[in-house]
């Protein structure tokens, strides 16, 4: 198999070149019974007809390349295929990498990005149908087994793929629609009852509205809260100090722009509901 070295061979691609189901790597002694020379040394130059070459794709855009000279501890330089070597197969068994043409229009190049699995989907094809006697009638009313295929969603996975894209230097990001919590509220001053009050009564206003709420009523520091906040990655923060309650007003946080807006107590639980109902939605963020 010969391949360029900055390529790697794919083995179902090889697989399917060759007809073949199995592959496995030659011994030593099998290299050097057929090639008179041990791994590291091998090419393709005065090979025997009685070897099989196939090469890759990378092979054809190359000159001068450099190969085993089938003996030990020798290379040759200035190889070029036709003129050296003639391959029984040239065809595309390497894995796919950024920079590779199109291979159905000129120009095309492929671009490579960093993913994560989030899901899977495979076809069973009618093995298990048949054996659970599973079938339908086709249009000349003829029984057939069913096709099967399944799928999974790694619900895991998807959480994570949602943090590596929705984060800051200060933690998460949830967006709305799978936001453990959608909103929390942050009492600073727990030894004024008003703040309390305010407090308590936003939170069930907004359980009420259907809002999954959090109300942080730790006997913290108001930095030590916010911190936690951030990083936990709740969409809004309802900050409740004691000027502002005593004000009648609250301080909302929408954490993604990091915006911050005093409005009337009364006009929290409106104004945040609306905000959370349209991107359950899929609005705006």
């Amino acid at each position: 198999v010969l391949i360029a070295g900055d390529r790697d061979v794919n083995e179902s691609k090889l697989q399917a070149a060759l007809g073949s189901g199995v592959l496995r790597m030659a011994s030593n002694t099998l290299v050097e019974k057929t090639m008179g020379t041990s791994p590291g040394y091998v090419g393709p130059v005065g090979v025997s007809s009685e070897v099989f070459v196939v090469a890759d794709l990378s092979v054809t855009r190359g000159i001068n390349w450099i190969s085993g000279a089938n003996e030990k501890d020798k290379h040759i330089r200035n190889v070029n295929l036709r003129r050296d070597f003639n391959p029984d197969k040239v065809i595309d068994i390497a894995f796919a990498a950024a920079g590779d043409s199109c291979p159905k229009c000129s120009g095309g190049k492929l671009e490579e990005h960093r993913g994560i699995e989030v899901g899977q989907v495979f076809y069973l094809g009618n093995k298990y149908s048949k054996m659970m006697d599973c079938s339908f009638l086709d249009e000349e009313g003829e029984s057939q087994p069913a096709e099967m295929g399944c799928y999974g969603i790694g619900v895991g996975r998807t959480m994570a793929a949602a943090i590596e894209q929705n984060h800051d230097e200060n933690g998460i990001i949830w967006p709305v629609p799978i936001a453990p919590w959608e909103v929390v509220v942050l009492p600073l001053q727990l030894n004024d009852e008003a703040v309390v009050e305010a407090a308590e009564t936003i939170y069930e206003s907004f359980r009420m509205a259907g809002i999954d709420t959090m109300i942080d009523d730790r006997n913290e520091r108001a930095g030590f809260k916010f911190k936690d906040a951030d990083l936990i990655g709740y969409p809004v923060q309802v900050v409740l100090g004691g000027r502002s309650v005593a004000a009648g007003n609250a301080e909302v946080k929408f954490r993604e722009s990091g915006e911050k807006s005093e409005m009337p107590l009364d006009d929290v639980v409106v104004v945040v509901r609306d905000w959370i109902l349209e991107r359950r939605q899929g609005g705006a963020e």
